[in-house]
Parts: C-alpha cells; structure tokens; sequence
C-alpha cells in the first residue's frame, strides 16, 4: 500500500514531536520539511532523515509527492499558513489553537470546503487512549452523572518578553497555549456549558499570565479549571460523579494511566496501552480519514474546533484580552 507523504512546516519544539511520532503510524512517511531558514530546515531534515528540506513554506506546499502537511508553527501564523497549504491541494493538520479566533477558524473550514480537502486540528489529548477511555467510562454511566470536573495546567516559564508565551504578537498567553487543554477536556467529558465565567492576571506584556473558568451546565454539573505560565501547578485532572470519580495521573493531558474508583473509594483497574510518544495517534486518525476520503474527522470535527475556538473568544472578551491584527 503507498504510504501517505507528509510534511511539516515549521521546525520547533512541537514539529520535533510529530517527526518523532510519524514512524509509529504504520502508513505514513515523513517526506519533507520547510522552515523560513535553509539552515534550520536542513539541520531539522538531517536529525530525522528527511529527504527534502525546504527555506520557504511555499516550496514545501508546491511539492506534488505531499499528501499532507502538519503546521507546527507559532499560533499567529496558524490561518496563514493553513490557508497557504489548502489553496495549493494539500490537507492539514493544524497545531492547536486552530486559530486566533472563530473567525479565523471559519475561514478555514470554508477554505478546505471550498478545496474539498482535508482538515483537522491537531489537539493530540483528544486520540489519547487515557482521554478517550475516560469518555468511555463517562457514557457507561459507571459513575453515573459526570457532576464536577477540576482540571488545571500551570508551568513556570522563566520571563522573557519576546517569549512566544509572553509575547502578544505571537498570540501569547496562559489560556490558548495551556488552558486550552484542560477546557477541552471539559468539552469533551461534559458538552457545551450553558454559562462561563473567566477570570485573569493580565501581566505586563497584555497577556495572561494567569486564566481561571468555570463552566456551568443546566444539570447543575460544573466544571473548573485554570492555566498559568508564572506558577507550577500540579496538573491534574479528576471527574467526579454521582457513584464514582475518575482521576489522572500528572500531566494528565500526557499518555499517563487514569484510575476508577467506585462509590466506597475502592478502585477499578483501567488497563492501558501506549505507543510512540503519544502525537502518533492523531497522525493516525488523519490517515485513516485520508484512506476514507473523508474531508474532516469525526473524532475531531469541525463543530467540535468552533465550539473550543468560540468558548476561548468568550473567555477573552470577559478578561479584556484581544490581539490586534486577528481580532
């Protein structure tokens, strides 16, 4: 069967990840990479043997042998670059946050629309097999009712103004590259919130620094969860519900295990298997989806990117956070 071709641009932290995953996805080969530099692009490619390195996007998306190409760089550039790829036949695989902003999201659903082509956003929590085993046990109604979530992602990242997490310009902030997760995750495990209530540090650069939110359901189940860039939290994740609660291990949003416990506290062994590091697993969703010509994933839609995108645009207009030139 001839593998689908992949190529990435960007040649950070997180497209070190995805090149390090690709060779666990039984179908697919890592073909090219494009950076802005041809030093970095050659560097990247040499490091994991890659037989084409590119010193501009635009090169790398006019190559007819890629099939798809993962955009691994910093989040303003995300519509850009994503539009750029669609607009010369290729399907994408975005890095989370989609987009600055709804209105940036929709603009590439309808460009992939429009192309009848391929696109998801790259959110790797979500094809965890501890992520989707908790949703399992959820649906099961082993707990019963899902009646409150606390997630949290806090990390202490040295100050550095020009920093892409302090940086406003490059869509800096605690909430669109941490708490996107554990946010997710409560859209995920709980649906849509009927309310939401946020709150922020907003330190000296014009981002946050620090976000907490609470959801609110009209089943009076709840969920709360905070992010932060200036404190080290324990990052965690516990469901807990009518006959039961689910709690995962630190890093929660990682490939760690998660453990049941019943109603007296006793707990239900879950079993896992992990492979790769973990990004594996949404480059194989985006390959079975390619195999089916499907055009959008349904384990990742569309529908589900907006309501993330929309919920995080109403967390910043409550904490007075806009970025000029997307917003």
């Amino acid at each position: 069967m001839k593998k689908i071709k992949w190529g990435i641009i960007g040649t950070g932290w997180i497209a070190e990840k995805m090149a390090e995953a690709l060779p666990f996805v039984q179908d697919a080969e890592l073909c090219a990479v494009a950076s802005r530099s041809n030093d970095k692009a050659r560097t990247f490619a040499a490091k994991y043997g890659i037989s084409r390195a590119y010193g501009s996007y635009e090169e790398l998306v006019r190559d007819r042998d890629i099939d798809v190409v993962y955009i691994a760089t910093p989040h303003n550039l995300h519509c850009e670059n994503t539009l750029l790829a669609l607009d010369n036949g290729k399907s994408v695989l975005c890095e989370k946050p989609f987009a600055v902003n709804g209105r940036e999201v929709r603009k590439m659903i309808a460009k992939a629309e429009e192309k009848n082509l391929f696109l998801m956003e790259a959110l790797w929590s979500r094809f965890l097999p501890n992520v989707i085993r908790a949703k399992e046990i959820i649906d099961s109604g082993v707990i019963g009712k899902a009646k409150l979530l606390a997630a949290d992602f806090g990390i202490n990242v040295p100050f550095d103004p020009q920093h892409r997490i302090y940086n406003k310009e490059l869509i800096g902030g605690s909430l669109l590259d941490l708490g996107i997760y554990p946010l997710f995750l409560a859209l995920f495990l709980l649906g849509k919130p009927e309310t939401v209530r946020a709150t922020a540090g907003i330190g000296k650069t014009g981002v946050d620094y620090s976000c907490g939110v609470t959801l609110g359901y009209a089943d009076d189940s709840m969920s709360s969860f905070y992010s932060s860039c200036i404190a080290q939290s324990d990052v965690t994740a516990v469901i807990h519900g009518e006959k039961g609660k689910i709690v995962f291990d630190r890093w929660w949003f990682t490939p760690v295990p998660i453990h049941l416990y019943d109603i007296n506290g006793d707990e239900i062994p879950q079993p896992l298997d992990f492979t790769g590091n973990g990004y594996n697993y949404e480059a194989t969703e985006v390959c079975r989806c390619l195999r089916g010509s499907r055009t959008q994933s349904d384990m990742m839609s569309f529908k589900d990117s907006l309501l993330l995108i929309d919920t995080m645009d109403e967390i910043r207009r409550q904490i007075g956070l806009s970025y000029p030139g997307h917003d």
